[in-house]
């Protein structure tokens, strides 16, 4: 019975020294006060220029209020966050090679460095290293003809890791055997070197169209599915470095920003490139608002994501809105907040802890009055040969380059396809660019 006695006044005693050690210091100055600050709903802090509800989770968005000296940034739109690196992988003998985009923070997060997760079961559970401040890594002593699974995590300087980026396998192989020498004797056939395969994958706008480019010139064209993703696959490369780019035109015929990644092929190799996430396409409905006249800030990007939408001032104003099942998504802007001139505003699309990197920025100004802003015109289907969204000589002089030459196959997706795709220029696609001719 003494001991239960014992135990209990141990108990309180612990109980009353955490109840005292609850109320945290004051903060205090000529101009604030902040009291009790505990973990728990208490009492409100004020003064006449600020106010924080104190909440039991993270500080909350409008919790904290100032008509003029104090402002406080806080809740989800708020925390800081990394934009998703693109993975690639390439298999060789008993080893994988990895390589990824730059992981961009904001908010109050700066990458010190990247972790690779590694498993042989599609979904992990992973076996993570780091492997510092690095855009690649070679994963050895594999085991030829199994298949391995890798994502990409980029770490505070703390070691934190902050973000992930999407799943990519490669199956290590071993080594071809070395080719015999040539016969001394005639004849002999001719032998076509081996080439490189590369496969994209990623996320768009629903039904889009997305355009990858090859060293700035277009490569090959894909339309996602209804749920925004995508794949594509370039054959026929010689092996090297190469600069890929990719963008996406939404239902309106606005583009992306350009998703611009490296890429090393070795001969003989296949090259998935995991990840790619592209920014949504963003317009406003006025070049220039009246101040007070709210603004509309629309675009595609991924279903049922979530958009955070920027607005650049003499400080950046924050906002959040969902995109529906197509993608489409919309805010109306305040403009009371603004000042007088010009502004910018873009937006950045999230889905399963995954980030895209920002759109292109769009321009509008503040003034007295409201002007429209000019629709977007979009591109021809068909007798754009260089992609500038105009059908005029520099097409016509590009198709008439090609009449009655063998195409290659760069010049069949890039020329041809664009006009009647045949395989061949003939006056059927002379006669399809002069029907889209815009000058």
């Amino acid at each position: 019975m003494a001991r239960k006695s014992a135990f209990f006044l141990v108990l309180l005693t612990s109980f009353y020294f955490l109840a005292s050690s609850a109320l945290a210091q004051e903060f205090s100055s000529t101009n604030f006060k902040v009291v009790d600050p505990v973990m728990f709903p208490g009492r409100y802090s004020t003064s006449t220029t600020f106010g924080l509800t104190s909440v039991i989770s993270q500080i909350s968005i409008g919790t904290s209020t100032s008509s003029s000296l104090f402002k406080v940034n806080s809740g989800f739109l708020y925390f800081p966050f990394v934009s998703t690196p693109v993975v690639t992988a390439s298999a060789g003998d008993a080893l994988v090679s990895l390589s990824w985009t730059t992981a961009v923070g904001a908010l109050g997060w700066n990458v010190g460095g990247y972790s690779v997760g590694q498993s042989t079961v599609s979904g992990g559970p992973y076996t993570y290293v780091s492997v510092g401040n690095v855009l690649s890594s070679n994963r050895t002593s594999l085991a030829n003809g199994t298949t391995y699974y890798f994502v990409v995590l980029p770490e505070d300087a703390f070691g934190n890791r902050i973000a992930t980026s999407s799943q990519v396998s490669g199956t290590p192989v071993a080594a071809p055997p070395p080719a015999p020498p040539p016969s001394s004797g005639g004849g002999g056939g001719f032998v076509n070197p081996p080439t490189a395969t590369v496969v994209f994958a990623g996320r768009a706008y629903p039904k889009s169209t997305v355009t990858i480019l090859k060293d700035a010139q277009v490569a090959v064209t894909t339309i996602a599915g209804t749920d925004a993703t995508f794949g594509a696959t370039l054959s026929g490369l010689a092996g090297g470095n190469y600069i890929f780019s990719v963008y996406g035109e939404d239902y309106q015929g606005r583009r992306s920003s350009l998703l611009t990644f490296p890429v090393s092929v070795a001969t003989g190799a296949t090259v998935n490139v995991s990840g790619i996430f592209i920014a949504p396409s963003i317009a406003v409905d006025k070049s220039e608002v009246k101040k007070g006249d709210p603004i509309a800030i629309f675009g595609q990007s991924i279903p049922n994501g979530e958009i955070l939408v920027t607005v650049n001032s003499h400080e950046d104003f924050f906002a959040k809105t969902p995109s529906d099942k197509d993608g489409i998504y919309l805010y109306n802007f305040d403009t009371a907040v603004l000042e007088l001139g010009d502004h910018t505003t873009k937006s950045k699309a999230s889905v399963e802890q995954l980030i895209s990197g920002y759109s292109s920025a769009v321009g509008f100004k503040v003034g007295t009055k409201n002007v429209g802003a000019q629709p977007v015109k979009k591109c021809p289907p068909k007798g754009d040969v260089n992609g500038d969204c105009r059908v005029n000589l520099v097409d016509f002089s590009i198709a008439a380059f090609w009449w009655n030459r063998t195409l290659t196959p760069a010049a069949k997706l890039s020329v041809d396809d664009k006009l009647y795709p045949d395989g061949k220029i003939t006056l059927r696609d002379f006669s399809i660019m002069a029907f889209y001719w815009t000058g």
